[in-house]
This record gives C-alpha cells, structure tokens and sequence, in this order.
C-alpha cells in the first residue's frame, strides 16, 4: 500500500510537470537556446540571418525587437544588425555559413532588456 501511494504521488508530481514542459525543439529547421527573453531559435544561410522568438515553445509576438548578430567562421568574424521583420529579427548578409560557425546574438525584445546567445552550427 505504502508503494502504490509513493508512486501515485509520484505521478501526480510529474504528470503536470511533463504537461507543461517547454518545447525546445527547433520550429523553423534552426538551432534553440534558451535565454531569459524567450527562446531563441537560430536559422542562419549566407544571405540572411533569422531569429525567432518563443516562450516555452509557442510564438511571442513580438511588438519590438533589435540586436545584432556577429558571425565567427575560422578566422573571419562580421556583425550585422538585427531588425524586426514580421515574426522574427533578421540580419542581411553575406555571410560565411558552414559547419563549425559560431553566432553571438544580442537581442532586446519587447521593451526588456538584451540578452544574449550563443550558437554554434552543425
């Protein structure tokens, strides 16, 4: 008896917490982190740079936002501004993409303060 009211309690604990657990799989094809303002998902090419913004998995709408980007390929290193583009932040390129690349994001949203994130692509 004592067993079966552990493991019931026990269930009853983590149902709700896997329930409510954050999604940090990636909803564009890019990279997540996750960081103070929200999740950050990366999806970087060489002409364009992209960062979606999400709370627990779900799209934040996103009322303002601005930051930049700086891009680390080998010995290579360029910065780009972020702007607010719809749904995301984007920098304009080019930029050197490829395995190994590291991408420092510093990001304001929503009138709090920057954050920043570090990504690094496969």
């Amino acid at each position: 008896m004592k067993r079966t009211l552990t493991s019931l309690l026990l269930a009853a604990l983590i149902a709700p917490a896997m329930a409510a657990g954050e999604d940090h799989k990636p909803k564009h094809g890019g990279i997540v982190v996750e960081t103070k303002a929200g999740d950050l998902e990366l999806v970087a090419k060489p002409e364009q740079i992209h960062i979606y913004v999400g709370d627990h998995g779900k799209p934040l709408k996103l009322t303002s936002a601005t930051g930049k980007v700086t891009v680390y390929s080998g010995a290579d290193m360029k910065e780009a501004p972020l702007a607010l583009a719809g749904d995301k932040l984007e920098a304009k390129g080019p930029f050197k993409i490829a395995a190994g690349t590291k991408v420092l994001a510093e990001v304001s949203v929503n009138g709090k303060p920057a954050v920043a994130a570090r990504f690094t692509l496969k």
